[in-house]
């Protein structure tokens, strides 16, 4: 080590079985399960309800290296059916409202339809909280992967309701995006509304007859700057979905009037789209924009997950302006605040193999995400390191990987230095044994990976994580490890115990329970019962 921040990689020499073994059979026997990973090495079977909790905060319900999608729905469908009711529901709304996960949660909804309608019920009220979720969820249920082709009468009397009761704002945001549209649900469903306005707000979604007179005032402001920009006219931009604009004549000073009013995800997510139009070559524009990046209440609403910010990041246009940059960066220093402050000595494993180059949320052709798991595990180790300058970063795939990480650098940077040196096979047991061999002393350590470990393998039931772990305990008996898995594979490398804990996701969950488990106060199947915890409105 230099300065307690790098470490340089050296040939890891076996240790002989009986030296492995001696004093530590304690340690290793308690979680042995005789399960095997996808690479058929030696790994440990999550129980039920981990099993949901890691697939509802880790599917992706895309191709991963190692899974397909279909795998996923059908171990969805699997759990749901056997698992305590209760149960699902919580870890649908403990994903959906903890997590930010976007279609895993709907998934569940719409396997426990045919399951429970009760708890069905109560569940889609929780997860089904604006119209993209609604479409999502009735794509789950017309395609087949819970069971059935048909809504059935429960789901589809609450699709009516959702449709019924929502407001002109949300309806218009519902409105935006295919497969199904919302056009779609509304044919499929047939809602009858009472009210005169959504009677002819649903006659313009759908094309046919209205009364403009009737439109509800967003949508008739819309109508009416399409005919004035169609006349050639001046018209303020109505304050509708920036989606539903892209395609008329806009001036600049529309964009920038759009970057100002959008939401924060909006505004996130459209930052390309206002520097191609100039909008952020004006000083009042840019600064309003820096300033809702940076809000954190307005952060905290959107429900932003930091790779998501990383995403942006990585993928901004040179014209995008250097204030909005180093917004965005501070955007992203915000979002890792709840990273804890570990006491003792820290050490942080992230996976850099060939594996964690698969895109974190699964492959999905053109439209998959530019962020690798590889890129998240860096972005985690740097937020620890960010907040514990003298921990120990081993990032691992064969073995142990040389890097030196300057704490006081931007979290991004040091994430970009991680992510540039993956590549290998996985090793989860590596640093470990790296840690072993020179006999440091160890309070803590964080592991980032997909958990699918196989250079390692060996004879035996029993991982070599675990054995390596077993020989750290022995001459560190109040160390504690956190694996952190990134991917639904199925299988963890460590089993839960009071000093083990295993946590999935991807969300800036993952930092508070880091924090609780770093409080000495939790015990290994802490995420399942934080789950069970939670309260159904």
């Amino acid at each position: 080590m230099k300065n307690g921040r790098y470490a340089t990689p050296r040939k890891r020499t076996s240790l002989k079985p009986s030296l492995q073994l001696t004093g530590v059979a304690d340690w290793t026997i308690r979680g042995h399960v005789g399960h095997r990973n996808h690479e058929g090495a030696a790994a440990y079977a999550y129980r039920d309800e981990h099993k949901l909790a890691q697939l509802a905060m880790t599917g992706c319900l895309n191709r991963t290296f190692y899974a397909d999608g279909e795998a996923q729905f059908s171990a969805v469908r699997a759990l749901v059916s056997r698992l305590d009711p209760l149960f699902v529901v919580q870890t649908a709304v403990y994903a959906r409202k903890v997590g930010y996960m976007k279609d895993m949660p709907l998934l569940i909804a719409a396997c426990l339809s045919t399951v429970d309608p009760t708890w069905f019920e109560i569940l889609f009220s929780q997860v089904v909280d604006n119209g993209k979720a609604l479409r999502r969820f009735v794509g789950f249920m017309r395609s087949g992967v819970a069971g059935r082709r048909s809504l059935g009468s429960r789901p589809k009397a609450l699709v009516q309701r959702w449709l019924l009761q929502a407001s002109e704002n949300a309806l218009l945001y519902a409105s935006v995006g295919t497969t199904p549209s919302l056009a779609d649900v509304v044919k499929m469903v047939h809602p009858k509304p009472t009210e005169p306005w959504r009677a002819a707000w649903f006659a313009w979604l759908l094309g046919r007859p209205y009364d403009v007179s009737e439109l509800p005032p967003l949508t008739r402001a819309l109508e009416e700057f399409k005919r004035l920009r169609r006349l050639g006219q001046d018209a303020d931009v109505p304050d509708v979905p920036f989606q539903m604009l892209t395609g008329l004549p806009l001036r600049t000073e529309d964009w920038s009037r759009i970057a100002v009013t959008g939401s924060w995800q909006m505004v996130r997510q459209g930052l390309n789209t206002f520097a191609r139009h100039g909008a952020l070559e004006d000083g009042k524009t840019v600064g309003s924009v820096s300033r809702k990046l940076t809000n954190a209440a307005l952060m905290r609403r959107a429900r932003v997950m930091p790779y998501q910010v990383m995403v942006t990041a990585y993928s901004l246009d040179e014209q995008v302006p250097e204030s909005v940059r180093r917004a965005l960066e501070s955007c992203l220093e915000m979002a890792l605040d709840l990273v804890p402050r570990f006491r003792g000595h820290v050490f942080v494993c992230p996976d850099l193999s060939g594996s964690m180059e698969s895109p974190v949320t699964g492959y999905r052709g053109s439209a998959s995400t530019s962020v690798r798991c590889i890129d998240v595990a860096a972005l985690v180790a740097s937020a620890v390191v960010r907040k514990n300058p003298e921990a120990c970063v081993l990032p691992f795939e064969w073995d142990v990987v040389e890097v030196e990480i300057d704490a006081r650098a931007a979290v991004l940077e040091n994430a970009n230095l991680l992510a540039a040196l993956g590549g290998g096979g996985t090793n989860c047991s590596a640093p470990l044994a790296w840690i072993n061999e020179r006999k440091l002393p160890v309070d803590w350590v964080v592991l980032i990976s997909d958990n699918e470990s196989w250079v390692d393998a060996r004879d035996g039931q029993d991982t070599e994580t675990m054995i390596q772990w077993g020989l750290l305990k022995w001459r560190n008996p109040h160390a504690r490890l956190l694996c952190i898995d990134l991917q639904p594979n199925g299988s963890m490398q460590a089993p839960e115990r009071d000093d083990i804990m295993n946590v999935g996701g991807f969300s800036d969950d993952v930092f508070r329970l880091m924090a609780e488990f770093a409080e000495g106060t939790t015990t290994g199947d802490h995420w399942v019962r934080e789950i069970e915890r939670v309260e159904l409105i």
